[in-house]
Order: structure tokens, then sequence, then C-alpha cells
């Protein structure tokens, strides 16, 4: 099959020849993210993800089989955080650099607010691609939202995906439950439904997930829908062991220790550190409650807390400023005061220091986190010759298996905590060999070089075993003059049912013609669309979809494009697919007449038939990734992966070199909503059928017509300004 990758515009397929220097596009949406002084612990966002992602770039940057790293996160222009995360480009090294890209409002947001807008950001991650003229050979996705981005992008472009999670949310949410959160708490903070939905998509999609540690795999992965330990490979993540060592013994002579003694009746005693976010999964309040019900700890060690910089409690995000109010109650409820350390500015350059400052005085470090997908803290104290007290939930139980430096603890038991630090401390000749054993197996285990080479292996692997065909050329076709801006119109639900406003609607179009591309899109077949378009008079569409996004013709003669059907036939297997629908009850494939190629119709009974999840559980769970849709309350459709309108309208916008955000899109069912969500200016047209598209009330910049069918496209033409300044209006408006 041919996996067609944007070649109407010349870009560069790099996947032909594996032996090729590899372009590889990482994506890790939130946070704050630049290539020096990494803001960590500023808030739950900015964290050891922020870090890994940059530092895997760099790796790959030294790589000589690597021709390119792009790492692609969201643009913040925000007076509140530094101009650097408003540049577009930030170089890394030679050939890597990070890429900015604008989705939802300019500011800072937390991450839990940006769903609404991952599909601009995947809409304009292909536009820079574009501008680039390239295409890379793996897409790596990093956390749910990248991971959203990820599945768009790489189906679009027809590579591999590979995907990182990070943290993941079936977790977080037994873990939040855990600690005395109801569900209905949880939800509108976190959003989880969206979050494991994305996840699920995500695993169903991936070619490759690469996981930090084996308990990561058979431990939280196992908890999803779409759990395949098949295509997921333990890749330790390294350390910059130029930044991470032992003390040299002049770290009492710098500034921090001066910082730190301001706190401390006798700094001079062993530390027992914490370095996090303010994050209440951080359970950094358990190490203060352990310390100050401890009275020997308090007489052996001070405690220092390094949980983020701040200026003002009262300016932090809500979950960080009750966390830090929480940890400064406990210090005055144990009475702490000149033995606790809570520093409020730590920069990036100064966390190596703090770990080496408490090896220097032979202390110890702690994460009692709920849970820790990796812990590259862990590392980080390893490296410094740090011995470790961690949680034994999560990526600690690999760490101190591989380098035998530290002791696990069940995060929720506070005497678990205050014996295992005592432990540590109280052993001197135990402290030494822990140490040294830390030094040694972040040598073998933990380095970049060695994650690199082994992260480049299984790249290899994937683009070695993906199915390859001859490329053939697409049939080119050229952008048609004087058209700066293009409408696309669903037939079935939204253009035809009123006569007489089609009627204007018609008119009006005839006019502006010459200046505007007009594509239909319906979920009918090629031949029921064409006789509908003769019944109705209208006019030959510039491009026709046909089939929910799965046939285009072009005009005027209606020519197939055969390049998107080798597109989207990767991974179709039409056979398979009736064989397994044909056991699930309450599904019987509609008559020979309504089937396509690309697109199987079932009719559907509620009574009996399970819901289009639990359906497309199953497909994935039988190794068919498909998109599922229920058209109508009597039907389901099932398609490519690779199809939709949306993917549909996205590949021909890009031929004819039309921006997204000048292509006028009006549907009116659930299967139009991936080409009405991103960087068009979509429209939902009221009708029967829009009950589906409701919950897009709450997106920014989609508009809702008061009027059915043709009058109400008329409405969206004119809220936006179809054929003057095309655009999405001011608020005002």
């Amino acid at each position: 099959m041919n996996d067609f990758a944007w070649q109407d515009h010349g870009m560069k397929n790099m996947t032909e020849n594996t032996q090729d220097k590899l372009y590889i596009a990482l994506i890790s949406v939130h946070g704050l993210i630049r290539g020096d002084n990494l803001e960590l612990g500023r808030d739950p966002d900015t964290g050891g993800q922020t870090k890994y992602v940059v530092e895997l770039a760099r790796a790959l940057d030294e790589r000589p089989d690597v021709d390119r790293v792009d790492l692609f996160t969201r643009q913040v222009i925000d007076s509140a955080v530094s101009e650097d995360y408003a540049q577009v480009e930030e170089p890394l090294g030679e050939k890597s650099r990070v890429v900015r890209v604008a989705a939802g409002p300019e500011g800072y947001i937390r991450k839990e607010e940006l769903w609404d807008h991952m599909d601009a950001f995947a809409d304009n991650i292909l536009n820079y691609l574009r501008e680039i003229d390239r295409t890379p050979d793996i897409v790596h996705s990093h956390y749910a939202d990248a991971g959203y981005v990820g599945v768009r992008v790489a189906r679009q472009l027809g590579v591999p995906l590979v995907h990182t999670g990070h943290s993941l949310g079936r977790v977080k949410r037994m873990r939040l439950l855990a600690t005395g959160l109801t569900i209905n708490e949880i939800e509108p903070r976190y959003h989880m439904v969206r979050r494991v939905e994305a996840e699920e998509e995500t695993l169903a999609t991936a070619d490759l997930v690469i996981a930090s540690t084996r308990n990561e795999v058979e431990e939280q992965y196992w908890l999803y829908d779409h759990y395949q330990p098949d295509r997921m490979s333990v890749v330790p993540p390294g350390t910059d062991l130029t930044r991470s060592f032992p003390p040299t013994g002049n770290e009492t002579k710098e500034p921090l220790f001066r910082q730190l003694s301001r706190f401390l009746h006798n700094p001079d005693k062993p530390m027992i550190l914490a370095v996090s976010r303010a994050d209440e999964r951080k359970n950094v309040t358990a190490l203060v409650r352990a310390y100050g019900e401890s009275p020997e700890l308090q007489e052996m060690a001070n405690l220092v807390i390094a949980v983020g910089s701040r200026e003002d409690i009262r300016d932090l995000d809500p979950a960080a400023r009750n966390v830090l109010t929480e940890i400064l109650l406990f210090i005055d409820i144990y009475d702490l005061y000149g033995k606790v350390a809570y520093p409020k500015q730590i920069s990036a350059n100064e966390v190596s220091l703090i770990y080496r400052l408490s090896a220097l005085g032979k202390g110890v470090f702690v994460n009692p986190a709920l849970t820790e997908p990796f812990g590259l803290t862990l590392i980080e104290a390893a490296a410094s010759g740090l011995p470790i007290v961690a949680t034994e939930d999560g990526g600690p139980m690999d760490i101190i298996r591989n380098c035998r430096n530290g002791l696990l603890i069940d995060p929720l038991n506070i005497e678990a905590i205050t014996n295992a630090v005592r432990e540590i401390l109280h052993d001197k000749d135990g402290w030494t060999e822990l140490a040294e054993n830390g030094l040694k197996g972040v040598q073998t285990h933990y380095s970049w070089q060695a994650h690199a080479e082994n992260y480049l292996k299984k790249l290899r692997s994937i683009l070695d075993t993906q199915e390859q065909a001859e490329k053939s050329d697409l049939p080119r076709r050229h952008p048609l003059l004087f058209q700066d801006r293009a409408l696309v119109v669903d037939l079935d639900s939204s253009l035809l049912g009123d006569p007489k406003e089609l009627g204007a609607f018609l008119e009006l179009l005839r006019k502006k013609r010459r200046h505007v591309g007009f594509g239909i899109v319906t979920a009918y077949g090629i031949e029921p669309a064409r006789k509908l378009l003769k019944r109705h008079r209208l006019p030959t569409p510039d491009i026709l979809i046909v089939g929910m996004g799965t046939e285009l013709y072009y005009a005027p003669q209606f020519f197939a494009d055969t390049a998107w059907a080798e597109h989207i036939d990767y991974q179709w297997h039409p056979k398979a697919l009736r064989r397994i629908l044909g056991k699930v009850p309450g599904l019987s494939l509609c008559p020979r007449k309504d089937q396509l190629y690309f697109k199987l119709r079932y009719t559907f009974d509620a009574t009996k038939a399970p819901d289009v999840e639990d359906i497309t559980r199953t497909l994935r769970h039988e190794g068919e990734p498909v998109n599922l849709f229920h058209s109508d309350p009597n039907h389901v459709e099932v398609i490519p992966a690779r199809a939709s309108k949306g993917m549909a309208v996205r590949y021909f916008a890009d031929q004819w070199g039309i921006p997204l955000d000048k292509i006028l899109v009006a549907g009116g069912s659930a299967s139009d909503e991936d080409m009405i969500r991103g960087n068009t200016l979509g429209s939902v047209i009221t009708n029967p059928d829009a009950e589906g598209l409701s919950h897009l009330a709450e997106a920014e910049g989609i508009y809702f017509s008061k009027s059915q069918h043709a009058r109400g496209i008329l409405e969206a033409i004119k809220h936006y300004d179809f054929f003057g300044e095309c655009r999405i209006p001011p608020v005002s408006e």
C-alpha cells in the first residue's frame, strides 16, 4: 500500500529506506518547555516530563543516524511567564529544536483546560511540516494530550506513532480516590473521562508504546482496554551525567547552602531531601508528618523540601497553593522551625547541587509519591551518590532493583517512611554501600547514550516491519485560479431539506464560485451521491467526499483519487471485520447496496447490541483499528482508521494549498465532528441529528446556526464573513 504523506507539495518521505538518517517529531503539549533553566516544579504541569523530552531531543541530536529532531510544544504568549515560551523556534543542538505551536488562548493554562484545543494543535503541526517541506519518519507523543494529537498527525501523514504515557489517567484516578476525593470532585478538575478516552485511542493506534519500567507495563497499562503488551517496550530514561555527579567537597561554598542555612539551627546535620512539584500526588506532606512525629529523625537530620519556585504562594494555582499551605501548617503543628528548610527559589541549575549537598552530608533522598511512573529525581539522586527511599508504586521498583541503592516504602504508611529513612541514616557503612551501588547502577542502566541507542533500535524495528509498498505518483491537481478559500458542506444533514433556502444558497454560491472552492461530503457512495446532486440541481463540486471520508472525487468528471484510497487501505481488513462483527448481538449487516469497500454499514438494535465504545473495544482487541460511527439510532458505520470526513478535508486542503482557517465547514451529525474541530471555520447546522454535536458548544470558535439546512449555512457564511474577511469574529460580535 502507498502511505501517502503530503506528496502533492513535494514533501520528502524519509521512510522509503530505513537506512537513511531519521527525522523524529516529538510532541509534548503542556507545561513550560525551553532549552535551558527549565522551571521544574513551577506547577503540576512543569515536572520531569518537560526535562525528559528536552534531554531526549539532545541525546538524539548527538546520534549520527539522526538527521533532525523537532520537539513540538504549545506556544505561550503571557506576561506572567518568560518571553522564551513565545518564540516559535529554539535550537537545542545542531539538529534539534523546540517548535512552539499555537493552540487555544495565548496565555498559560493548565493541561486539563487544553482538550478543546488539541485539534487545532494537530492542524498547526501539519501546517509547520508543510512549511518546512518535510515528513517525519516517526511521530512520538508524550502524555495523553500529545497522544490525542499524535494519533491525528500520524494518521494524516501515514507514519508510525510511538507513545510514552509518563503517567496514566486510570492509575491517577484510582490514587485520587484513595486520598478520599470523590468521583464528582475529581472529574471537574481533571477531566479524567476525556483523558482516558484519549489514552485508549492512543494505545489502540500506537505502533510502539515506550514504558520506563516493567512495572508500568504489567501493573499500569494492563488496566486499559487496549492493552497490547507485544507493542510495549521498556526503555529506561537517561540522566545527564555531566550535570548529576557526586559531590566535589566545595558545595557548602555555594550560595544555595547559605540560603538553606537561614532556615536551620544546625545546617551541618545530614539532610533528608525531597525534590518535586507542589502536587498532592507527590505526597510530600506525608514525609513532613513522618519527620514531625519522630523526635529521633529530628535529632538525626534536617528536612529540606524543594517543591518548585515561587514568589508569592497566593499567586500559585490552587492545587500548588494548597500543597504548600499544608506543608507550612504541618511545620507549625509539629513546631519544626529551625529543623526544616523550604526555599522559595531553586533554579534548574541548582537542582543537581542540592542533591550533592545532601550526599556530602550523608543524607537520604525521599520520594513518597502516591505513584511514580518512572522517577527521574531518583536517578539524579543516585547519580549524585545519594541513597534513596521511594514509593513502591511504579518505576522506583525497577530503579532500586537495578541500582540496589535504597528502600521501597508504602507511601500511605507514615511509620514505614520513618523506619526506612532512619535505617539508612543510622547505618553509616550501609550508607556508603548504597551510594556506591547507585553510582554504578546509573552508569550501567540510565545514561542518555544507552537510552538513545536502545530507543533507536526500537524505532528501526518499527520502520523495518511496517507495511511498505512502492510509491505511486499522486494525480496532481493544480490550484484553481483566484480561489483562496473553500466551503465544504455536509449533504445529508445540512444542505438538503429546505428547497427555497437551498435556492438562495446556490444563487449566492454561483456569484462567488470563481473565488471559492466548493466541496460536498456525504455518507453515501458515489452513485447515490451523484443522483442526489442531479435531483436537487446542485452544481458539480470541486471535490466530492463520499462514504464518510473514504472516497474522494474531483470535478469536472468525478475523477477518483487513488492515492487517498491507497493511504486509508492501511490495516483495513473488511473480511475480518465482517467475521468479528457478525458475532456481535444486535448488529446485522445491511444489504449489499448499502456497502462500500471502505465502509461497512450495520443495523443497530439498541435493545440487544453493546454500546459503540464496547464494539470499538472489541475490534481493537482483535487488532482491527477502525473509526466507528453511530450515524443514526438504527445504524453504525465502520471505516478505516485513517479515514474520516475531517481527515479527507485536511487532505484536499493541502492539495489545494488553502489554509484550514479559510475553509468553512458545515456539518450536522456526529460523523462531522472532526472536520468541525480544529482550525477550520466550523459550524453546526441545526437539524434533528445535530444533538450528537451539542457538546461542541463548549468549544471556542464553533458556530451553531439558529436555522436549519441551507438557511443555517447562510447564517454561518454571514457569521464568519466568509466572502469578506473570512475569520472567526471577535467575541463581542
